[in-house]
């Protein structure tokens, strides 16, 4: 498929398991909170919107399909994804060389988690 192609297809297949609605388009998915049959089972597989949710694994396939990719990662936030990232690729004695005009929660982050932590 043409990268034009992927840019207006990918993540848009209908819904049509049991339980969807067959919407064509991918609608925005603005719950929160998702139903559980019971406490640690939720029902359609979605726990909490902050997490995971409909919409954003729509986005995340479509962003592995344009960059060739098996996966993708969509995050809330700048500082969500530089944690993310951070947390699972430096280890102890690890350097990250940033420069002087960082963005004052990404510079807290690295001075007073990271610095600590690693």
């Amino acid at each position: 498929m043409k990268f034009e192609t992927r840019a207006i297809h990918v993540g848009e297949e209908p819904n049509v398991k049991e339980g969807g609605c067959g919407d064509v388009a991918m609608p925005i998915h603005v719950a929160s909170t998702y139903a559980r049959k019971q406490v640690d089972r939720p029902t359609g597989g979605h726990e909490y919107s902050r997490t995971d949710n409909p919409t954003r694994q729509a986005l995340e396939r479509r962003l592995a399909a344009l960059e060739d990719a098996r996966f993708a990662l969509a995050f809330a936030s700048g500082l969500a994804a530089e944690t993310s990232l951070f947390l699972a690729l430096l280890n102890s004695g690890d350097h990250v060389v940033a420069f002087d005009d960082l963005y004052g929660g990404s510079r807290r982050l690295f001075s007073r988690v990271f610095q600590e932590r690693f």
